[in-house]
């Protein structure tokens, strides 16, 4: 069965990733670490023009693609003013939990992006974000 085959696989590599920022940040809740890659896909998303956004999109596994479209508002585009409102529309994504630092989880999600996307791709992303969130990407 095709569609079961494809389920499989997008709940997979959907899983990889949580898995995946889970051992990055050395937690043990796979919960908490979905909520904080869906809230830092979001911000990022949140920050980059249409086209940027669409095409950062594109790069994600289909699962995952679903979450990071989540009410999106295409013609609404909420720059991040600061550094500060970045990383605090990340730390809601995780109901302001005190045990996570919106940095660490900036960073290890956009380090994620960098070892699974094309350096191409991700200077084109990172050139794409307000130049206030630029040292939160991987050198």
């Amino acid at each position: 069965m095709l569609v079961g085959h494809d389920l499989t696989y997008a709940l997979q590599a959907t899983q990889n990733w949580v898995s995946d920022l889970a051992w990055r940040l050395r937690w043990h809740d796979r919960e908490r670490a979905f909520l904080a890659l869906i809230a830092t896909l979001h911000a990022l998303r949140d920050c980059l023009g249409r086209d940027e956004a669409v095409y950062m999109g594109a790069q994600l596994p289909a699962l995952l693609r679903g979450f990071y479209y989540e009410s999106w508002h295409p013609g609404r585009r909420a720059i991040a003013r600061n550094r500060n409102s970045f990383l605090n529309r990340i730390h809601d994504g995780v109901h302001r939990d005190p045990a996570v630092d919106p940095e660490e989880v900036a960073r290890s999600v956009l380090g994620q992006l960098a070892d699974r996307l094309s350096a191409a791709e991700i200077e084109e992303a990172k050139a794409a974000t307000p130049r206030v969130l630029h040292d939160l990407w991987p050198d």
